[in-house]
């Protein structure tokens, strides 16, 4: 499959690839790395994405109408707004993915890994400072032994 002229394939190396409102409907980028792509407004009709790292992904109002997502890592991936209807999710990784406004419709869920908490920038400040906290007190322990 070619998007502007470059030709796409499974297991594709796309980490931080802007393919924002490209045309992708039918692509096959099963286990493709799309860590931190954007896709915002990008047509994934009926795409295979089975397998592939959506970790960081911008999918705000993105089509992912009928697309195959079984086993993808979704994990901090912003869905804001995007049609998943009838979406294949399962034993999908959405720990922290932001699903506001999502539609879901007719999604198979099952096993889906699946955390009910939108992403804020307040709560990345937050668990920043525990993570912080948390590796101070490691470093104090250390110390003492």
């Amino acid at each position: 499959m070619k998007v502007n002229g470059y030709e796409i394939k499974p297991l594709a190396n796309l980490g931080y690839a802007n393919l924002e409102g490209a045309d992708l409907v039918d692509a096959n980028l099963r286990s493709a790395n799309l860590w931190s792509a954007n896709l915002v407004g990008a047509n994934l009709r009926g795409a295979n994405l089975r397998g592939a790292n959506l970790w960081g992904a911008d999918l705000v109002d993105a089509n992912l109408w009928g697309a195959n997502l079984q086993g993808a890592n979704l994990v901090c991936a912003i869905l804001r707004g995007a049609n998943l209807e009838g979406a294949n999710l399962e034993g999908a990784n959405l720990v922290w993915a932001n699903l506001q406004g999502a539609n879901l419709e007719g999604a198979n869920v099952t096993g889906t890994i699946l955390e009910k908490k939108e992403v804020l920038q307040d709560d990345k400040d937050l668990k920043i400072k525990e993570l912080e906290e948390e590796n101070e007190k490691l470093k104090s322990t250390l110390k003492a032994l």
